[in-house]
């Protein structure tokens, strides 16, 4: 793993962090790449249960995609292709994580990075932060998955706003909108995310991944059309778990469940 992006896990909170602050914690190429692979490791780690994704510094998240990248892998159709297939497989694989994910949000949260943080479940951010997407100052498009993660969020008019306004948003307008769950001061807000994140921690890991795939399903048909025997099952399927017994059981007993995802 490069030092531009930092990967800790503790207690079972696992925190990335994108460090290059001297960029505005911009991400590479390489660094999209990367991301993909931690996410893909932390997808399958049993002993993490929340993950949290940030940027160093209180300046920024990630004022997005290295625009110095682009000269060498995204400069021309067939290069534009190759980059959106690793910046997508990057934000595809993050929203996959089946656990919970925060981004904890401080300054500038631009153009790859705000398309990033919603691919994560909870988006919480700092009083000095702001947000946008101005590809259209670079004759730049989104693609269809960050299409969709903005418009499930914000709706077609906050969104059309975004995009074709080209402006930044600070976080109360960020939060009017629906684009992040919270906004607090800068000095609460790490200590606000990792209490949240250690509430998660013991929560039943199979009700939190199988919220995340029922949530998709609804998502992408919402008239719940020809559902498959499996997807029209797993809303009862907690029932047969191990998980399931202990829930009952700590709760007869009244104490607090040890939950092993099984």
């Amino acid at each position: 793993m490069t030092q531009d992006i930092l990967l800790e896990k503790r207690d079972g909170i696992a925190t990335i962090t994108f460090n290059r602050p001297e960029r505005r914690n911009a991400i590479n190429f390489h660094g999209w790449q990367e991301l993909r692979r931690i996410a893909g490791e932390l997808a399958t780690d049993n002993d993490v249960r929340v993950v949290v994704i940030t940027g160093s510094g209180d300046k920024a998240f990630s004022a997005g995609a290295d625009i110095k990248d682009f000269d060498e892998y995204r400069y021309d159709t067939a290069t534009a292709k190759i980059y959106a297939e690793v910046f997508d497989g990057a934000l595809d694989a993050v929203e996959a994580i089946p656990k919970p994910t925060i981004s904890l949000i401080k300054g500038f949260c631009i153009g790859g990075g705000s398309e990033l943080s919603m691919a994560t479940d909870l988006r919480i951010a700092a009083d000095n932060s702001s947000f946008g997407i101005p590809v259209a100052k670079l004759n730049v498009l989104i693609g269809y998955h960050e299409m969709r993660r903005l418009l499930q969020l914000v709706g077609p008019g906050h969104a059309s706003y975004i995009l074709m306004s080209g402006r930044l948003i600070d976080a109360t307008e960020a939060l009017r909108i629906g684009l992040v769950n919270q906004v607090l001061p800068l000095g609460d807000i790490d200590k606000h995310v990792y209490d949240l994140a250690r509430e998660m921690v013991p929560l039943a890991p199979l009700s939190q991944s199988r919220h995340k795939e029922i949530m998709q399903t609804v998502l992408q048909n919402p008239g719940l059309d020809g559902l498959t025997t499996e997807q029209e099952q797993l809303p009862f399927a907690n029932f047969d778990s191990a998980d399931f017994q202990e829930g009952r059981r700590a709760f007869a007993e009244r104490r607090t469940p040890k939950f092993e995802g099984r």
